[in-house]
Formats: structure tokens, C-alpha cells, sequence
């Protein structure tokens, strides 16, 4: 009887041995289908996690990535040729552009400060205010807007590129088919997947290397995760290694305090009209009357009234000015701003109160930013 038992046991562990094997099998089958091209991912950041990022309807080819990147990097996506994804994303500048506010089309200024593309596929939602839900949508939106890259809408940006042979070709071998706005927002979002960051000294330090940052940094971090509570919006962790909780927060930077009410008003009242679309709600976010809203233009719940999107520290140093606004020019600034509490407003997060830090806290905190900064790709014919 015992035998028995024993070989039915046997039994059942070699049937679960054998359907492990097959989940694993179509798991792995899937990640494939996901992605055929070699991407180099950076320490610090797990391959696994990539992977589950990239959607299942975009899967990544070496033929579409190009395409996104020529893409990317061409100023015949705006109205008169003189703006790209990289102007105002571009590599020299850790993709973002060192201004306070990016320049679109005719010099015309928005009211926000361009954040990196460097592992924005790991963002929940794109923009400031998270406005778009994915990369392929975020990829829309500027090549309309009249502020950035001015065209009059997607119809004129596939009637254009249809006019250049090699785009016909070149999305006739990526998708088997005709350019559509769809397809372009595709290989874009399918190249921006490729533009990682990480294998920084802080990465090689938390890997082993005790030797990687220098002692104030180590202070630094410290300070990070415990007094100055920076670790509280700015997560990390193995599976969120990029120092953001992809939560939206009003800390106090937002320029038009007074007025929120009466803007939300405003803002509430377009929606009540029927004036306010997806198009609309793009203006809306970068002209300076509205901007300040943040995310608020997104939900319409008051709670949301000034608060932006908490971004990823890493570059932190290669990426001024900062804020959503540009409005602070240094890392020092940042921590003298996170020190005082922030500027009051009626939305002001409670998470925001005076930190007491000392100077040497603050400088130790500066060096523990800096040890942030990794490699990331950044040699591309067309950018040189």
C-alpha cells in the first residue's frame, strides 16, 4: 500500500514537472512574439521587467525600430520642418532640452518643462499630467498640437509622409500595409522602448560595489530613504527601479495659486460645452492660463487641482532645469525648495513640511542625485 502511495506520488510531481514546463514554454513563447530584437538592457534594471512593458500588440522588430527612429528624428513630421520628437527630447541632453519650457513650431513657447524619454515605457501614463495612457498615444498628440509641432491634424501627417517613398517602403515591410497615424505612433513608441538608462554608480553600489559611490552619497541615501522622505514619492525597489510611484502630486511649484478655483471653473465649464476633446484637453495642458491645473484637466476631481506627475530621478543631474515648470535651475535649488515645504497652496500635498536638512545634508544629497546618472544611448547619425 505504501508503494502504491508512493508511486502515486511520484506520479503527480512529474505531471506538475511537465506542466511547469509547458508555462514556462508558453510564457517564454510569448516574451518572443513580444520581442525580436536585442536590446541592451543596463543594470539596474531587470530584463523581465522590460519585457512585460512591451505590449503585446507593438511587439518590438529590429525593421520597426528603425522606422521609429528615422521617425523620431525627422522634422518633416512638423508643419513647416523645423521641429522633431528630438528637439525637444534630444540624446545631448539626456533627451530632454535644457530649457525651461520647450519650443515648438515659429518659436512658440509652452508652459512646461520637457521631461526625458529615457525609460518613460515604464511610466502607468505619459505627460506631466498623464494625459496619454501609453507610448503610442503620447506619440499623437505633439505632432498636432499648434504649439509644438503645429501640423493640422493625422490625416496631414499621413498625407505627407506618403509622399516620401521611402516611408512607403519602409511601412510596407514593417506592417505589410499603408502609413497610418496608428503605424506611426507605433514605431516610434516601439523605438522609444529601446532608449534605457541605468548602470549607474549607484546601481554597481546597490549590486556589491561598496566602493562605487563616494561616502557622501552613501549619506545621501540615507537622507533619501529616511529624513528628507524623498523615497516616499520617488520609490525604488527591484520591480520599480526608477525612482517614481507614478503618482500625481500638488507640492507647491504650480505659478497660478490664487486663481485654481476660478480656473477649474473655467476648465469645468468647456467640458459642460462640449469643448473639451482629447485635441482640446492637449492645448489646454501647455497654455500658460490652464497649465497649472496639472492633472486636474485630466480628472476633473478637485483633489487633483495643481498636482503633476512624479518623475524619475535618474540623470536627475544631466536633465535642468527641473520641475514641470523649469522653474528650478540647480539640484540645490530642488532640495531648498523640498526644504522650506514647498510654496502654500490650498492643493498643497501633506506630505509637504519643512525638513530641517543642514547644508552638509544637503550637499550629501546633491552627490547621492548625482550618483544617479548612467549610460544611456546617445549616438545617433541624424543628432550629430
Amino acid at each position: 500500500m505504501t508503494m502504491r502511495r508512493n508511486v502515486f506520488y511520484l506520479i503527480l510531481l512529474f505531471l506538475g514537472f511537465l506542466l511547469s514546463l509547458t508555462f514556462i514554454t508558453e510564457k517564454q513563447a510569448e516574451s518572443n512574439a513580444r520581442v525580436s530584437y536585442e536590446v541592451k538592457i543596463p543594470l539596474g534594471i531587470p530584463r523581465d521587467i522590460w519585457e512585460i512593458f512591451v505590449p503585446p500588440d507593438n511587439p518590438i522588430t529590429p525593421e520597426k525600430v528603425e522606422l521609429g527612429r528615422k521617425l523620431y528624428f525627422d522634422k518633416r513630421l512638423s508643419v513647416d520642418n523645423t521641429v522633431s520628437c528630438a528637439t525637444c527630447h534630444d540624446p545631448k541632453f539626456a533627451f530632454t532640452d535644457g530649457k525651461k519650457v520647450s519650443e515648438g513650431v515659429k518659436g512658440q513657447k509652452g508652459a512646461r518643462n520637457a521631461p526625458t524619454v529615457l525609460n518613460a515605457m515604464f511610466y502607468e501614463e505619459q505627460f506631466w499630467d498623464g494625459r496619454a495612457k501609453t507610448l503610442e498615444e503620447q506619440a499623437k498628440q505633439p505632432i498636432i498640437n499648434p504649439i509644438e509641432m503645429g501640423m493640422p491634424d493625422h490625416d496631414a501627417v499621413v498625407k505627407k509622409l506618403k509622399g516620401i517613398p521611402e516611408y512607403v517602403d519602409a511601412f510596407k515591410k514593417v506592417f505589410g500595409g499603408e502609413i497610418t497615424i496608428d503605424r506611426i505612433a507605433q514605431a516610434i513608441a516601439a523605438f522609444e522602448r529601446t532608449l534605457l538608462t541605468g548602470n549607474s554608480p549607484f546601481d554597481r553600489f546597490i549590486a556589491g560595489d561598496q566602493n562605487a559611490i563616494s561616502e557622501s552619497a552613501k549619506r545621501g541615501w540615507q537622507l533619501f530613504q529616511g529624513k528628507a522622505r524623498c523615497i516616499t514619492c520617488h520609490e525604488f525597489n527591484r520591480s520599480n527601479p526608477f525612482f517614481t510611484d507614478n503618482k500625481y502630486h500638488n507640492i507647491g511649484v504650480a505659478m497660478n495659486q490664487e486663481g485654481f478655483a476660478e480656473l477649474a471653473r473655467k476648465a469645468e465649464l468647456l467640458v459642460k460645452e462640449g469643448k473639451l476633446d482629447q485635441r482640446k484637453l492637449d492645448e489646454l495642458a501647455l497654455n500658460p492660463a490652464y497649465s497649472e491645473l496639472g492633472r486636474f484637466l485630466v480628472t476633473f476631481n478637485p483633489k487633483d487641482i495643481g498636482a503633476f506627475k512624479t518623475p524619475t530621478l535618474r540623470n536627475v543631474e544631466l536633465t535642468a532645469p527641473y520641475m514641470h515648470d523649469g522653474s528650478e535651475a540647480t539640484l540645490l535649488d530642488v532640495i531648498e525648495f523640498y526644504n522650506r515645504g514647498g510654496n502654500e497652496n490650498p492643493n498643497l500635498s501633506g506630505e509637504m513640511r519643512p525638513l530641517n536638512l543642514t547644508d552638509q545634508e544637503k550637499q550629501d544629497l546633491v552627490e547621492f542625485l548625482k550618483s544617479l546618472t548612467g549610460e544611456f544611448p546617445k549616438d545617433f547619425p541624424e543628432n550629430k
